[in-house]
C-alpha cells in the first residue's frame, strides 16, 4: 500500500492552480489535477506524474466522480477553482454573471469540500485550503458580484474551521491580492486584453501563481497542530485595494 501524501487541486488547468499542483508535487504529493478542461489537466499530470480528473466543481455528479477517483484517504484539498466575471456596477448588475460567480467561488467550493471531507478526516491529519482573495474583505466599485462570492467563500471558510474545530482537519484560507496570471483578468473582460493588461499596467512587479502555490505549499506542509486561519498576500506595491504604486 502506498503511503505516498495525495493533494485534490482545482481548477487546475491554469494560473493558480496549475503552479499549486507543480509545487506539491515537487514536495511530494500525488496531485489529483482537477479542472474541465481535460487536455490542460492531461498535460500536467502526465509532467507532475499526478492523476487528471475532469470535473465542474458546480455539478454534483462530477464532484461525486472527483470523489470516487481519489478514494477513501485525502491528505490536502485545495479549493482554486473560481473566477470573476464582468465589472457592472451593481446598478447595471448582469444577474447571470453573478450567480456564475457564486456557484464557482462558493457552491462548488462546499461542494468539493463535502465530498471529500471524509477522505481528509480518514487520514487523521488532512489540510483544506480555500483560495479566497481580498476582494473577500475589502469592496470596490464595479466588484460587486465577485466580493459578494468572496466574501461568501471566507464565511465558509469560518464555519466549516468552527464547525470541524473537532476533528483532524485543518482549515485554512489564503486571500491574494493583484496576482498576474494568463487568465483571469482576461476571462473577467470576455477576452478584451487591453481591459486587462490595464488592471496591471504600471505595476512592476505583481505578484505570480509560483508566488500563490509556494504559500500553499507552505501552509500544507507546517506541522499538523499549526493552523493558518488565514493568509493574505499581497504584491509590495499594492498597499491596499484601491492603493496601487504604478509606474509612468
Amino acid at each position: 500500500m502506498s503511503t505516498q501524501r495525495t493533494a485534490v487541486v482545482t481548477g487546475a488547468s491554469s494560473g493558480i492552480g496549475a503552479a499549486t499542483a507543480r509545487q506539491l508535487a515537487a514536495a511530494g504529493y500525488h496531485v489529483f489535477c482537477a479542472a474541465r478542461r481535460r487536455d490542460r489537466i492531461e498535460a500536467l499530470a502526465a509532467e507532475i506524474g499526478g492523476t487528471a480528473v475532469e470535473c465542474d466543481v458546480t455539478s454534483e455528479e462530477s464532484v461525486a466522480a472527483l470523489a470516487t477517483a481519489v478514494g477513501e484517504r485525502l491528505d490536502v484539498l485545495v479549493n482554486n477553482a473560481g473566477g470573476a466575471y464582468g465589472a457592472s456596477p451593481v446598478s447595471g448588475a448582469d444577474s447571470d454573471e453573478w450567480r456564475q460567480m457564486y456557484e464557482v467561488n462558493v457552491i462548488g467550493l462546499v461542494q468539493v469540500t463535502r465530498a471529500l471531507l471524509p477522505a481528509l478526516v480518514a487520514t487523521g491529519a488532512g489540510a483544506i485550503v480555500n483560495v479566497g482573495s481580498t476582494a473577500g474583505r475589502v469592496a470596490y466599485e464595479g466588484g460587486g458580484g465577485y466580493t459578494a462570492a468572496k466574501h461568501g467563500t471566507q464565511v465558509v471558510t469560518e464555519t466549516l474551521r468552527l464547525e470541524l474545530w473537532d476533528q483532524p482537519v485543518r482549515v485554512m484560507e489564503i486571500a491574494p491580492g493583484m496576482v498576474k496570471t494568463d487568465e483571469f483578468a482576461l476571462v473577467r473582460f470576455e477576452g478584451d486584453r487591453a481591459k486587462a493588461e490595464a488592471v496591471y499596467a504600471g505595476v512592476a512587479e505583481p505578484l505570480v501563481a509560483e508566488d500563490i502555490a509556494d504559500a500553499i505549499t507552505w501552509m500544507v506542509t507546517r506541522p499538523a497542530h499549526v493552523n493558518i486561519d488565514e493568509l493574505v498576500i499581497r504584491p509590495r506595491a499594492q498597499a491596499a485595494q484601491h492603493k496601487v504604486h504604478r509606474q509612468p
